[in-house]
């Protein structure tokens, strides 16, 4: 009888990219005017709902994370090296991307090929949570930017807002801060340094 064959993790069962880090492989998980705040399930590779969205601030792109990359160590260190923060760690989850495109997304739990032209470089309780910005590949109008200095000043003020109040709950007073924006070669030396803790931590562990 023929192998069975199931859909992969999209953390773990799914590629970086050949190209990367000019080019990579980004897992959408929400769009904009989801209501519903929606992340993968780490252990069953399902979407699953993490919480509604309790406040009028939507995601402005389509927004998930690059398979095989983990916020560790490294990652936390890096931050800390260029924010002058004191940084523990990494958030302990896949490097976050956001993808901008003109074309319309109806739902998350999607892949795409996404060219990141820079980053946001987001503490969050003192943990390394960064946000890479990036095209979708061929995009018709924002497929030849190569840096986030290509992008509306306004689009990146957007982006910041976002990130700066997207897990805020009621009542609560959140520390998050965004250090610094950075454009595409900081942004590929981040996705790097993602991969190395993805491989430090999981290499071995046959997670």
């Amino acid at each position: 009888m023929p192998t069975p064959r199931f859909q992969a993790h999209p953390w773990h069962g799914l590629e970086l990219g050949k190209e990367a880090p000019a080019v990579v492989n980004a897992f959408i998980e929400i769009v904009p005017g989801d209501t519903v705040k929606y992340e993968i399930d780490k252990e069953s590779g399902h979407l699953k709902v993490d919480r509604p969205q309790l406040y009028s601030s939507i995601a402005p792109a389509p927004y998930g994370f690059i398979p095989r990359t983990y916020c560790g160590p490294r990652i936390g260190q890096l931050c800390a090296r260029r924010s002058g923060k004191e940084v523990l760690a990494g958030d302990g989850d896949p490097l976050d991307i956001c993808v901008l495109s003109e074309h319309k997304f109806p739902h998350g739990d999607i892949l795409l090929r996404a060219v990141p032209i820079g980053g946001l470089r987001l503490v969050d309780r003192q943990e390394a949570d960064d946000k890479i910005i990036a095209v979708l590949q061929h995009d018709d109008v924002h497929g030849d930017w190569s840096d986030i200095s290509d992008c509306p000043s306004g689009l990146v003020d957007r982006l910041r807002h976002y990130f700066l109040t997207y897990k805020t709950m009621p009542g609560e007073h959140r520390e998050v801060e965004i250090t610094q924006v950075y454009g595409r070669e900081e942004a590929h030396e981040v996705i790097l340094t993602a991969r190395a803790d993805y491989d430090d931590r999981f290499a071995n562990t046959g997670d």
